[in-house]
């Protein structure tokens, strides 16, 4: 295959591990430090924002964000991390992948920063401006998951491809732990400079007015990791692939790669004219014959990101129970607004210390060893067997003697979503697809990931309240139970292993061999050689 490519795609495809694989790790991993910093931080200010903006004097417990107003704040960015998948991911094919990697970082800039200076004090004002700031933010958000996925695989060599993008996600998990850090040290410089009595001591003093800056400086913070790293993306160059495949630039895409690796390659323009004249190589996305190539692939990748999430972000709906069992965050009403911050903080940090974090290095240091399709099934496999384990004998777990068993099953469940299909379905579409789709395909899967999530963390948040009216909380209607939703969450995860097998396996294949485009090559050379063959053989018997 490697001799039907072109000598720029090979070069890339066999190059040693060199600096300029770790900067583009390290730029575009940035981002995704970013992303998840801003996408998980609001968890950690939302009950404060209940006590700053939804008081009732009176009441015995502090106050909340209204079930309509807390799915709003933490979903809107949910609305735009989708809307922007498909939009930059749609753009990063049309205009290239250089071109719009700037724009999606200065609108995560502006929009964490705008975020935090939520206009006016009454509490419809500041969480609409919130909401509007949040979706352009999760926008931004959305177009880095298909620019970054593209371009680490676009840059990287065949043997080491799945660990180089792996890694790129995997900044998320430092992205939370961050995040986590940062929200600790701000609650400790806050409760020490104003310190304040408990919500049963004193209700209205268990507030401080300066608490309304805790929350802004907390989401204000986001943009400074992105903003850094503004410049090194901007001098990125564009891929050779986007540039020679797409482009049809094969000086300019040899120029690049020859800075980039700092060895001499030949400009190849009659290949690429021959390429980009190629009948079999013109059909469109979503056509026909992209839908006999790749339509199996792009299902596939498609219902098993959506089918992830739905199990990955429905975690929410046992983490408040599962903090408070083992005495992370005690009850509300024995702590002031800072201290609940505090605590809800630490127990996140310890949850992505010990189980997010571990789970995506795993992923970067065996994904090129046994394999996409492996990591991926025996990840749903696991987390099937642990949703199933949690939930058929649910009310065991509820005795208080039994809450650490909960929580060890619970933390290997989501240790393997991400030494699992976490990672992998981030991957995958990066590896599978044309050039000239890529960016495009990579959204179109993410986003049907973020629909998953969206079911996951609103779905299901109705859906596992008790099914008795008296026992739900206050705002939601009854459901089917905690216990119901977990078996459902397990059939979710088994069908995840059903879809897998529509995913190819791309360990050690260049680009141009799981897409199908060397393939495409090999048949034209072959028709042109018949061509010439059938040629020669009426002259000679002319």
């Amino acid at each position: 295959m490697a001799g039907d490519q072109l000598n720029v795609l090979n070069a890339l495809d066999v190059a040693k591990t060199q600096w300029y694989h770790f900067t583009a790790i390290i730029v575009a991993g940035m981002g995704f430090f970013t992303d998840a910093y801003d996408l998980f931080c609001i968890s950690l200010v939302t009950k404060l924002l209940g006590r700053i903006y939804y008081h009732v004097d009176g009441a015995e417990k502090p106050g909340n964000l209204p079930p309509n107003v807390a799915a709003a704040v933490n979903g809107v960015a949910f609305v735009g991390t989708l809307s922007g998948q498909l939009f930059f991911g749609w753009l990063g094919d049309k205009l290239g992948r250089k071109k719009v990697y700037g724009m999606t970082l200065m609108v995560m800039v502006i929009c964490s920063i705008a975020s935090g200076l939520s206009f006016g004090n009454k509490p419809k004002t500041v969480m609409t401006t919130l909401c509007f700031f949040r979706f352009w933010l999760g926008f931004g958000i959305g177009g880095d998951y298909p620019l970054s996925a593209t371009i680490m695989s676009e840059y990287a060599n065949k043997k080491t491809r799945g660990a180089f993008i792996a890694a790129v996600f995997a900044m998320q998990g430092f992205g939370i732990l961050t995040g986590g850090i940062f929200a600790i040290i701000v609650a400790v410089i806050f409760e020490a400079r104003f310190p304040a009595p408990a919500y049963q001591v004193d209700a209205l003093a268990s507030t401080v007015p300066q608490a309304d800056y805790v929350w802004r400086i907390i989401l204000m913070v986001g943009a400074l990791p992105a903003a850094m790293t503004y410049y090194s993306r901007s001098k990125m160059p564009e891929t050779a692939r986007y540039t020679a495949l797409v482009a049809k630039d094969a000086k300019l895409a040899a120029s690049n790669m020859s800075k980039v690796l700092q060895v001499e390659i030949e400009a190849e323009h009659q290949r690429v004219e021959e390429i980009s004249r190629d009948q079999s190589r013109q059909f469109g996305l979503l056509s026909k014959e992209f839908m006999k190539r790749h339509g199996l692939h792009l299902l596939g990748t498609t219902s098993t990101w959506f089918l992830l999430d739905i199990a990955f972000y429905s975690q929410n709906l046992f983490q408040k129970d599962i903090f408070s069992a083992i005495g992370w965050i005690p009850p509300a009403q024995t702590m002031n607004a800072i201290q609940e911050v505090f605590k809800i903080a630490r127990a996140q940090t310890l949850i992505a210390l010990c189980s997010t974090v571990p789970g995506y290095w795993f992923t970067v240091a065996f994904i090129d060893i046994i394999g996409r399709f492996a990591i991926q099934m025996m990840g749903f496999f696991f987390m099937t067997v642990f949703m199933f384990a949690l939930a058929i004998p649910y009310d065991h777990w509820t005795h208080k003697d039994n809450r650490i068993g909960f929580v060890v099953m619970y933390s290997l469940t989501f240790f393997f979503a991400n030494f699992g299909p976490n990672a992998t379905t981030f991957v995958v579409p990066a590896e599978i697809f044309p050039a000239r789709f890529r960016s495009t395909c990579h959204g179109i899967s993410a986003a049907s990931g973020k629909l998953g999530a969206m079911v996951g963390a609103f779905g299901f948040l109705y859906l596992a309240q008790s099914p008795d009216k008296n026992k739900t909380e206050h705002g939601y209607p009854p459901g089917i139970g905690v216990k119901n939703s977990l078996i459902v969450l397990g059939v979710v995860n088994l069908l995840g292993m059903v879809f897998t097998l529509l995913v190819p396996e791309s360990k050690g294949k260049s680009l141009e061999e799981m897409s199908g485009e060397n393939e495409n090559n090999d048949e034209s050379n072959s028709s042109s050689s018949n061509n010439n063959n059938n040629q020669n053989s009426t002259v000679s018997a002319a």
